[in-house]
C-alpha cells in the first residue's frame, strides 16, 4: 500500500479488508525509528491495517525521538513535557488523519507503542480515549503531566488497556510500571498487565500474550 503525505512520516502494511479495517498504530521507542515494530507486523492477523509511525524528532548518528531525555549528574531522567504533549497531539492528529485517509475504522483504533512510545500511548488514549478503543503498552510507564488537563473525567468505558514490562529492565525500573495498575484501575478501565524475565525488550511469550490479548478483545 502507498504511503500517504500525514503529519508523521510512516510505513504501511494493508488488510486484507477492502475498508473499515480495524487499524494498529505502532509508536517507537527513543532513538529507533518505524522499521522497528513494523517487524511484528507479518505475524499479526490479516484483518489489521497496520501503520508504523516514525517520531518527529530526529537524534544523532541516527534514529528518533518522541521528546528528548536528560540525565541529571545523578543520572536520574527527566522527560521534555513540553515536547511529549506536543507529540502527544501529533499522534492524535495522526490517528484522525490515518482513519480518514486509510479508511480505517474509527471504532477500532489499537495503539501499540514501546517505551517512550508507550509511555506516550498512554498519554494519548488517556488524553483522548474516543479515538483509541485499544492501547498495548510495552515496556512503558504512566507520566501524567504529559495527561490533557481533566483527562480524569473523561468516559473510558470503551477503553481496554495491557500493559507488560521486563522484571530486569535496565531502562525503566520495574517499579516505574508496579505504578500503573493501581492508577488504571482507579480510573475505571479494563486493564491487564503481566511481567516477564527480560530487559528492556519483548520476548516471544510477551509477544505471544498481547496477540492473545488482542484477539480477544
Amino acid at each position: 500500500m502507498t504511503t500517504k503525505n500525514l503529519s508523521l512520516e510512516h510505513i504501511v502494511k494493508a488488510s486484507s479488508l477492502s475498508e473499515k479495517a480495524p487499524v494498529i498504530i505502532m509508536l517507537h521507542g527513543y532513538g529507533s525509528d518505524e522499521n522497528d515494530l513494523f517487524s511484528f507486523a507479518t505475524e499479526l492477523p490479516e484483518k489489521y491495517l497496520i501503520v508504523s509511525a516514525k517520531a518527529p524528532l530526529p537524534m544523532q548518528p541516527y534514529g528518533n525521538a518522541w521528546y528528548e531525555i536528560n540525565f541529571d549528574a545523578a543520572q536520574n531522567k527527566f522527560t521534555n513535557d513540553e515536547q511529549a504533549v506536543f507529540s502527544r497531539d501529533l499522534i492524535a492528529k495522526f490517528i484522525d488523519e490515518v482513519v480518514t485517509n486509510y479508511h480505517a475504522d474509527p471504532n477500532n483504533v489499537t495503539l501499540l507503542g514501546f517505551s517512550q512510545g508507550a509511555i506516550l500511548s498512554y498519554g494519548v488514549a488517556l488524553s483522548y480515549p474516543e479515538k483509541v478503543s485499544k492501547v498495548i503498552a510495552l515496556s512503558g510507564y504512566i507520566h501524567p503531566p504529559i495527561f490533557k488537563e481533566g483527562y480524569e473525567n473523561n468516559n473510558f468505558s470503551e477503553l481496554k488497556i495491557y500493559g507488560s514490562h521486563g522484571t530486569v529492565d535496565q531502562v525503566i525500573p520495574i517499579d516505574w510500571a508496579r505504578k500503573n495498575k493501581p492508577f488504571i484501575d482507579n480510573l475505571g478501565i479494563n486493564y491487564t498487565y503481566s511481567e516477564f524475565p527480560v530487559g528492556h525488550g519483548v520476548n516471544p511469550q510477551n509477544f505471544m500474550e498481547f496477540k492473545k490479548w488482542l484477539e480477544e478483545h
